[in-house]
């Protein structure tokens, strides 16, 4: 399994030149490769491939020596990100004309927030050792450790951040070290008031860190529109506004990583639902709210976190009305879309419901329903052993799961599916 190392590099000042100098190189292959494309697909109506552009980048080193001053691998890493460029194009194009979300391959520009180039792993030409990296051309730079660096190493993306800092991630082949095994279950649901509030009635306060800081970034934006365009103030005040940045950036991670790393350890099924997140941002009033809390990113950390240590992620609908329905009696009440509704009786059974716990607990209630029918023999094809492991797990586990009255959750049913899959 692979898995990234990320750290900051501290280089030298000739280090730092042949960085600059690199990922200068690797722009200019990339832009001048495709205006190569561009005009040879309008004489020709044909497009040049991959083994044309490396035997073209061949000739071209030979006619501007600089292009040799810099590592091989960031040169022909560049051809295959533009290859990748057109293939995700011409892919994107196949789409409904309403999902489709990669345009045409674009120049880059050498004055953009973030810039990069990746060099591979051949004969011993990357090395680890303590706080110290080996890299092609450069030698040895050093970083600061918070870490050990497991594995065999594959290739590292050397990144310049726009505050200014170096950053090394290093990809390597390493065996991940997998958590107990647990049997509990829970369900989520995210929030922008509370971050989430899960199945076991906990509730995570939402910490909101660009609101927080929104202070700090317009006293950083009105330095930087009121310094003199060219001077060395507007460049200490561009540095200072991307470093304020980065800090909301930094930590906003450092919450996302926490939380996710705490839940996969406690749960063997975690059930959330399947936030349509592009779509909720068009709503103006709660756009900044929806883009601070980052949930798109807290989900992504969950997944690759389950598929690591054998957990399952069990995505409910999008569409499925885990607020507005009563997780004892199953009535649908519409009046709860209003957001500011936070807590309703059931008109049919009377029950209480907490807007938040009542749609984690059916958000739980779903997860595990569908869980269950994947263990009774539907939809298991491309299911890895562990989790089909995991599937058996939840059907024999989920007649056990009682919702707020006592009661099983839709016990028929998952009893049924437990008596199909020959397990009781």
């Amino acid at each position: 399994m692979q898995k990234a190392f990320k750290v900051t590099l501290i280089p030298n000042h000739n280090q730092e030149v042949l960085i600059n100098k690199s990922i200068g190189c690797a722009r200019f292959v990339y832009n001048h490769f495709l205006a190569l494309k561009q005009e040879f697909y309008q004489a020709e109506q044909k497009t040049l491939t991959y083994n044309a552009c490396s035997q073209k980048l061949t000739l071209l080193k030979k006619e501007i020596g600089w292009l040799k001053d810099v590592d091989k691998f960031a040169l022909q890493n560049s051809l295959k990100n533009l290859e990748a460029a057109y293939k995700n194009f011409f892919a994107d194009l196949k789409k409904v004309k309403g999902k489709k979300s990669v345009g045409f391959p674009k120049f880059k520009k050498k004055h953009i927030s973030k810039q990069s180039y990746k060099t591979n792993l051949t004969n011993k030409n990357i090395q680890v050792t303590e706080n110290r990296l080996k890299l092609p051309k450069l030698g040895w730079v050093k970083f600061y450790k918070s870490q050990d660096i497991t594995g065999h190493v594959v290739n590292v993306t050397v990144t310049r951040t726009s505050s200014g800092k170096y950053i090394a991630s290093i990809l390597c082949k390493a065996e991940i070290e997998k958590y107990p095994q647990v049997t509990q279950s829970i369900g989520l649901d995210l929030g922008i008031k509370s971050y989430l509030v899960t199945s076991n009635n906990e509730t995570v306060d939402n910490p909101k860190y660009y609101r927080t800081q929104k202070r700090k970034l317009g006293k950083a934006h009105k330095e930087l529109s009121r310094s003199v365009k060219g001077s060395n103030n507007r460049v200490k005040a561009k540095i200072k506004l991307a470093r304020t940045y980065q800090r909301i950036t930094n930590l906003r991670d450092d919450f996302l990583h926490k939380l996710s790393t705490r839940l996969i350890k406690e749960n063997s099924i975690i059930c959330i639902e399947d936030l349509r997140v592009a779509n909720m941002v068009k709503n103006h009033k709660l756009a900044l709210s929806i883009s601070d809390a980052s949930w798109s990113k807290f989900v992504t950390m969950l997944e690759y976190k389950a598929n690591w240590h054998d957990r399952i992620l069990q995505k409910v609908d999008t569409f499925y009305p885990s607020s507005q329905t009563c997780k004892c009696c199953g009535f649908i009440n519409p009046l709860v879309k209003d957001l500011k509704l936070r807590e309703w009786s059931c008109p049919i059974c009377g029950n209480y419901n907490l807007r938040d716990l009542n749609a984690s607990l059916n958000i739980l209630s779903e997860g595990l329903r569908i869980l269950t029918a994947k263990s009774g023999g539907i939809n298991t094809a491309g299911v890895s052993p562990a989790a089909k492991r995991l599937f058996k797990t939840a059907a024999v586990g989920a007649p056990d799961a009682l919702n707020a009255c006592g009661e099983l959750v839709r016990p028929g049913v998952i009893q049924a599916r437990i008596v199909e899959a020959g397990i009781a």
